[in-house]
């Protein structure tokens, strides 16, 4: 269940005989109260200078037997597809929905139709189990506008019943402020009525507000950083940045799992891209080393810049980023870090400044530090953060500067207000509090969850929680027993993740209250059991709860 973090990691696991798994993680779970002790004392002897606290994640590897199970699961899925599309074709099939209308026979396909197999024959089937409209603030419960579909998915008809009070683990609200009444609503309300929506220009032209550059400045002290800059859009702000920082000639160094606008951004470079295997520093290193001796491929001259790109935290895996072993790699070969802390900002440290505070780094050793205003901050939008010179640069060269949209006004003062608050610059310690909230629920969710037997992956301080549900079908039935239930989850399968590696992803909340927990914890235990999801073979003991305070960010201190 541990993972090491320095470079000798296999060395560390060999000590206390355990072999490592992928990317240097071992693979089983220790039993909890057995070995506590040993966990605090393994992480102070391999970690060394570089971690000021444990750092513990788990990835259990999948049963043989499940892994078959979901690879036959697949195998049965496809069979019935080609049988269903070869009835579509002879007009046995009653749902022709899928195929191809007479009227457009003629034309140019879009699209081969082997590439829409998957769409029409697998995702289909499951299809109710995303796009759920709800009509309400997606706060820690929501109203769900209820829907039904008489031919397969493919169409919807609502039915006119509206599902009440829905507890809500799927929205990235982790402080809580995706709320309609409150300071944030009502200093939106107020600008809103002062200044209206939206701004019909660029930053460059005529949409330079003074509210921007305040917000630019509140991000850049809440972070630590000279300047700072506010986007209005998050995915544009890596897609259309990373271009700018990085071209031809130069070098990038992606993790496997690193987000898709951050592989696009990447791409649209045109620079050099290599990947290392997730968080595995051994793999990184590798590739810097050989980036330095070999150079440029055919020529062999130095690369005019390497730069790194990484996630504070991996929505899809739950995975915190071995953020002090990347800074240590990062300076040892003189290449760039680019830091994406859109899940983490707000959600990590006891300051929500993010992974380098929850590290207790310093901010000035990550080059460029991006982030989103969508998940902690519940508004919109993106920012780049670091020294003057960069920010004076990015204004000039990128894409997302110069020619989009200034950011609506009611969005900027929703961002500052929380981003105050969560500062304790607007004379409360509401923001401290709902921080130290968030930490809770996290980890009593995810202990409860190991405890009941489900195999979950990713650090013990992350709100992000996937939960295995590996076979095809399970994905659907799993989300739609729990909406039976009035608890709303996220679901994910192929190809947003390995093909069996199908999970439910919750997403913690400062909002949730124990008894939300508890409620949905209880669920969760009912519907693992009625359709076997308790795959986990390490059984952990439960513990009794302990309450949490401020030493959970200090007792590795001890």
């Amino acid at each position: 269940m541990t993972e090491s973090a320095g470079n000798k990691n296999e060395d560390c696991h060999a000590a206390n005989g355990v072999k490592p798994g992928r990317n240097g993680m071992v693979k089983n779970h220790h039993h909890h109260h057995q070995c506590q002790k040993q966990e605090e004392v393994y992480h102070a002897a391999c970690n060394g200078a570089l971690y000021s606290r444990p750092f513990i994640e788990s990835f259990e590897e999948t049963p043989m037997l499940v892994a078959v199970l979901t690879y036959m699961g697949y195998g049965i899925l496809t069979i019935f597809g080609y049988l269903r599309d070869f009835m579509r074709e002879w007009k046995i099939e009653k749902c022709h929905i899928a195929r191809e209308r007479e009227e457009q026979k003629d034309f140019v396909p879009l699209y081969q139709d082997f590439e829409n197999f998957y769409t029409r024959n697998l995702y289909m089937r499951i299809r109710d189990s995303w796009n759920r409209p709800i009509c309400s603030a997606p706060g820690a419960t929501f109203d769900l506008v209820e829907r039904s579909s008489n031919d397969y998915n493919w169409t919807f008809e609502y039915t006119g019943r509206v599902v009440k009070d829905v507890i809500n683990l799927g929205s990235y609200n982790y402080l809580g402020f995706a709320e309609n009444t409150g300071a944030c609503a009502t200093a939106a309300g107020e600008v809103t009525v002062k200044f209206g929506v939206g701004m019909a220009s660029t930053r460059q032209e005529m949409g330079n507000l003074d509210r921007h550059e305040e917000l630019e400045k509140l991000v850049a002290s809440f972070l630590g950083v000279e300047s700072a800059m506010a986007f209005g859009m998050g995915f544009a702000t890596n897609s259309m940045n990373i271009p700018a920082l990085a071209g031809k000639g130069c070098l990038i160094l992606s993790d496997e799992l690193n987000h898709a606008s951050l592989v696009l951004g990447a791409r649209l470079s045109t620079s050099t891209i290599r990947v290392f295997k997730h968080n595995n520093m051994q793999s990184l290193e590798k590739l810097l080393r050989d980036a330095i001796v070999h150079g440029q491929p055919r020529t062999h001259q130095p690369w005019k810049k390497i730069l790194i790109l990484v996630e504070g935290i991996y929505s899809m895996e739950g995975s915190i980023i071995r953020l002090p072993e990347v800074i240590a790699l990062k300076k040892k070969y003189k290449a760039y870090l680019y830091l994406d802390e859109a899940h983490s900002i707000g959600a990590l440290g006891p300051y929500g400044r993010g992974v380098v505070d929850y590290f207790g780094l310093d901010s000035k050793d990550v080059d460029v530090m991006m982030g989103t205003f969508t998940k902690s901050f519940c508004a919109a939008g993106g920012y780049i953060a670091g020294r003057k010179d960069l920010i004076d640069y990015l204004r000039t060269h990128s894409h997302s500067a110069i020619y989009a949209t200034s950011m609506s006004l009611p969005v900027v003062e929703q961002i500052i207000t929380s981003m105050k608050c969560i500062m304790g610059k607007d004379g409360t310690t509401i923001g401290r509090s709902r921080i130290q909230r968030l930490a809770e629920n996290t980890v009593y969710f995810r202990r409860r969850l190991r405890e009941m037997g489900f195999i979950i992956y990713g650090n013990n301080d992350s709100p992000v929680v996937p939960m295995m549900l590996y076979m095809p079908a399970k994905i659907g039935a799993f989300g739609r027993e729990m909406l039976k239930r009035n608890i709303g989850v996220v679901v994910v399968g192929f190809p947003a993740t390995p093909i069996i590696e199908s999970r439910a992803r919750f997403c913690i909340s400062a909002a949730h209250t124990k008894e939300m927990l508890d409620r949905a914890l209880d669920v969760i235990s009912e519907v693992g059991d009625l359709l076997q999801l308790k795959y986990s073979q390490h059984k952990v003991l439960p513990s009794l709860d302990r309450p949490f305070d401020e030493t959970t960010y200090e007792e590795n201190e001890e």
